[in-house]
């Protein structure tokens, strides 16, 4: 009986990564463009593992989802903080004139 393959712990942790990336990203934006580049590197990485292993570690769709959530909490976390920052300066030196 064949063996099952196993996981990349990378992708799992790319997976991770992107969801707790896209849902803090959502409301504080940082966390987003911290976790969100992080995601996108390890599930490339736990790719790149997959494909070198011609079959004998699995989790590669756990790799492509982790790396997509990735660069979707580095857009989110990008617009949320520009949000921020835009709120920030506007509370603190009030509109501009026109």
């Amino acid at each position: 009986m064949p063996r099952p393959a196993r996981g990349d712990g990378r992708a799992l942790a790319s997976l991770l990564a992107g969801i707790f990336g896209l849902l803090l990203g959502i409301f504080l934006g940082l966390p987003g463009l911290v976790l969100g580049p992080l995601a996108y590197f390890l599930g490339k990485s736990a790719l790149g593992r997959i494909d070198e292993s011609k079959g004998q570690i699995g989790g590669r769709s756990t790799a492509v989802a982790g790396w997509v959530i990735g660069v979707a909490a580095t857009a989110i976390g990008a617009v949320v903080s520009l949000v921020w920052l835009i709120l920030i300066l506007v509370a603190t030196f009030g509109t501009p004139p026109t």
